[in-house]
């Protein structure tokens, strides 16, 4: 009889999280004696309901089904941008001064707002948002004098798309923000500790080798992301500040021998040292030499 072993779920990605329990779900389908056991078949089936609402929530977290909606709508409003744009710059060179001189006024408009189809998403949004409200307004006159008032109204309307779908898409990554995602790992953790714990019991039971197979693949599975995809510990030892330093009551080079009582010279006490063998008053204090200065501070790697 094989176990199946055990493993640190919370501490795997959201992604590897995922990746894992599903190679597990799709290998406990595949079991035809296991799912004879009418318990076994529906814990099997509660990992695997557990699993495809984990997918639904990691693939809201990271990209929003609307982002295709939102490119179709960015890449519709910037050949409006683009053409009003080159309709602009066009009609600089008209031979009518006034048509002209309005196309110009419009053409320094562009340049203050420096508006980019390759900048970012919300950045565009918003320039285009005000440049489209000074066209309404302040250059009413110059959009009808040239004709491009076909362009501005639809600009609008594609930009203010474009708008609510960056809403949207923001309103619905903000349920798994809440925590959708983390409920949903939490969920598929409990049902695939409750399938282990029940095989690992009817193996036990049985005192057969039906499941052998099964343990054999799973631990060989979490073996590899044991070694490949969890995060590695950190190595234990002394940091660099361990051990006998200086002001630890030994000297450099004293080799950690205990002093004799003895000084150079002989047993006869030198003036201010007192001969009782009481502390001085300085003694305990840092010295030079000492703590301020053999000392070195070393701040441990986290």
């Amino acid at each position: 009889m094989t176990d199946i072993k055990t493993i640190d779920l919370p501490k795997l990605n959201n992604g590897a999280h995922y990746e894992f329990m599903k190679v597990v779900s799709d290998r406990f389908a595949t079991e035809t004696v296991l799912s004879t056991n009418a318990a076994a078949k529906k814990a099997i089936e509660a990992l695997a309901a557990a699993v495809k609402e984990e997918d639904r929530c990691l693939v809201i977290s990271q990209k929003s089904l609307i982002t295709d909606d939102i490119k179709v709508a960015d890449d519709k409003r910037d050949n409006i941008f683009r053409g009003l744009r080159k309709s602009i710059k066009g009609l600089t060179d008209a031979p009518v001064a006034d048509v002209a001189q309005a196309a110009k006024e419009l053409q320094q408009c562009l340049v203050d707002y420096r508006i980019d189809p390759a900048m970012q998403l919300d950045r565009e949004t918003g320039l285009l948002h005000n440049f489209i409200a000074d066209l309404e307004t302040k250059y009413a006159a110059q959009v009808t004098k040239l004709g491009l008032t076909l362009f501005v109204a639809p600009l609008k309307e594609a930009n203010a798309k474009v708008e609510q779908f960056i809403v949207d898409r923001t309103t619905a990554q903000s349920a798994v923000a809440a925590g959708e995602l983390r409920q949903a790992r939490l969920a598929t953790d409990a049902a695939y500790r409750h399938l282990v714990k029940f095989v690992n019991a009817l193996a036990m039971v049985s005192g057969t080798t039906d499941y052998d197979a099964l343990a054999k693949f799973l631990n060989e599975h979490i073996d590899r992301y044991k070694h490949e995809v969890l995060p590695k510990k950190k190595k234990g030892g002394k940091k660099p500040s361990d051990g006998d330093k200086p002001g630890d009551g030994k000297k450099p080079g004293d080799g950690g021998k205990t002093p004799d009582g003895k000084k150079p010279g002989g047993d006869a006490a030198k003036p201010g040292d007192g001969g009782d063998g009481k502390d001085k008053p300085s003694d305990g204090k840092d010295k030079p030499g000492g703590k301020g200065q053999g000392d070195a501070t070393v701040t441990p790697k986290e």
